[in-house]
């Protein structure tokens, strides 16, 4: 599937309603659907996985856009060709029918896929349920994937659809009201979290955004917003990749401590067995090779 190096992460594939894609697999235990953002999976995003896959679970990565592996950081590969391979996974998402860029008020066609691979994982890996981070574009996938009882820890990092061109697509995001409804009434009813990681500046995530999200779901809603000053200086793209592009991953760091209470999320929702505290007072495990 790729040339670039995806040592210990296993490559097969998924079907559902006649669509096969890639997917990307680590670790043991219950599943935790990793979304990339734009450009594709990077090293970052691998990175990403395999702190899921260090606290005991199964990160499994599909393959909507991009190549496996591929870096995009301008630091490394130069800023004409971070340009010129975020524009091409851009433009196979504009032209797909599979994602929903503009419009408001529709959940993306690709959640249904993404549903049925939900499924399908939790059905191969066990426990109580399943966990799903989107990030920038796909962040909102991970809302809208909510619908379904398996899903028990949905995390939007960046949720950038619809993209905020006007005032009206800021304040919302990319899902239906009859899927709203339906997470919403998770929330209610069995206690459902949904955790969302913005920075403050970020011009793609607007406060209106979470502001949404807050009166849609109440105290149900989990907003970690950071101050721009605290995204890693290292890299040449603006304050927006909370959990990769932008992670300082020391001690202390504010990005440390949202990757943390991500983790912390799938522990308690996916890992821990009622009246065992354990896993809550286990540290962070740094990710292995």
């Amino acid at each position: 599937m790729s040339e670039h190096d995806l040592t210990g992460f296993d490559e097969s594939t998924f079907t559902h309603d006649g669509v096969t894609r890639p997917i990307l697999r680590r670790g043991t235990g219950p599943a935790v659907i990793v979304i990339a953002e734009i450009p594709g999976i990077t090293p970052k995003v691998l990175e990403f996985a395999r702190r899921v896959a260090a606290i005991g679970c199964t990160a499994v990565l599909p393959v909507l856009f991009g190549t496996p592996g591929r870096a995009a950081d301008p630091a490394t590969v130069g800023l004409l060709k971070t340009r010129l391979y975020m524009a091409s996974s851009i433009a196979k998402v504009c032209v797909s029918r599979e994602f929903t860029v503009l419009a408001t008020g529709k959940t993306s066609p690709v959640v249904s896929w993404l549903r049925a691979l939900a499924a399908d994982e939790h059905e191969r890996c066990g426990g109580p349920g399943v966990g799903a981070v989107g990030m920038c574009l796909t962040g909102g996938f991970a809302l809208a994937m909510a619908t379904d009882e398996r899903l028990l820890a949905p995390v939007l990092s960046q949720p950038s659809l619809p993209l905020p061109v006007t005032r009206s697509r800021a304040a919302v995001i990319d899902i239906s009201p009859q899927d709203l409804a339906a997470v919403r009434a998770r929330c209610e009813r069995d206690g459902l979290e949904v955790m969302g990681l913005r920075f403050c500046g970020d011009r793609l995530v607007p406060s209106d955004r979470f502001a949404f999200l807050r009166k849609e779901l109440g105290e149900a809603f989990v907003a970690v917003e950071l101050e721009d000053s605290a995204a890693n200086p290292a890299s040449a793209l603006p304050p927006h990749s909370v959990l990769t592009e932008h992670l300082l991953d020391e001690p202390g760091q504010p990005t440390r401590a949202a990757l943390d209470k991500v983790l912390d999320l799938f522990r308690t929702r996916l890992l821990e067995q009622p009246g065992d505290p354990s896993a809550a007072q286990a540290p962070t495990t740094p990710a292995g090779p």
